[in-house]
C-alpha cells in the first residue's frame, strides 16, 4: 500500500495503546505522567515493529496523544466519582476500538486529529460532581 498507510497505522495503533495505558494508569497525576511516558515509548515500539524511522516517530506521537487525550476523560470521571475498574474497562475498550479502526486506511490520521479535539471540548464542559438524587429532595 505504501508508506502513508504504515505511518497512519503506526499513528493509530499508538493512539490506541496510549488510551489503554491512560485508562489503566491515569487515575492521578503521577499515574498520568507514567501513562504519557509509557504511551510514547510503547507507541514508538509498535512503530518500530511496523516500519522504519517515520513509523517509529508516528507511533510515539500517537501514544503520547492518546494518553493525553484519554487523561481528560479519566481524570474528569474519577473526580466525579467513577470507579477505577469500570472506568478502566470502558476507556480501555475505547482504546482497543481506536487501535482496530486504525487498520482502515487514513483513519489513523483522522483519529490523531479527532481525539485531542474531542478531549479539549470535553474538558471545558466538565461539571463539578454529579448531584444524584439530592436534586429530587428539594
Amino acid at each position: 500500500m505504501g508508506a502513508w498507510y504504515t505511518i497512519g497505522l503506526s499513528l493509530g495503533l499508538g493512539l490506541g495503546v496510549g488510551v489503554v495505558l491512560s485508562a489503566l494508569l491515569g487515575m492521578n497525576s503521577a499515574g498520568l505522567a507514567t501513562a504519557l511516558v509509557a504511551g510514547a515509548a510503547t507507541g514508538a515500539l509498535v512503530g518500530l515493529l511496523i516500519g522504519d524511522t517515520a513509523e517509529t516517530i508516528a507511533g510515539g506521537i500517537g501514544g503520547f496523544l492518546g494518553a493525553l487525550s484519554a487523561a481528560a476523560v479519566v481524570i474528569g470521571a474519577t473526580r466525579r466519582g467513577a470507579t477505577r475498574l469500570g472506568l478502566a474497562a470502558f476507556v480501555g475498550l475505547a482504546g482497543a476500538l481506536v487501535a482496530l479502526l486504525s487498520l482502515i486506511p487514513l483513519v489513523g490520521y483522522l483519529a490523531a486529529v479527532a481525539l485531542p479535539v474531542l478531549a479539549a471540548r470535553m474538558r471545558g464542559r466538565q461539571a463539578a460532581r454529579f448531584a444524584g438524587l439530592r436534586t429530587l429532595a428539594k
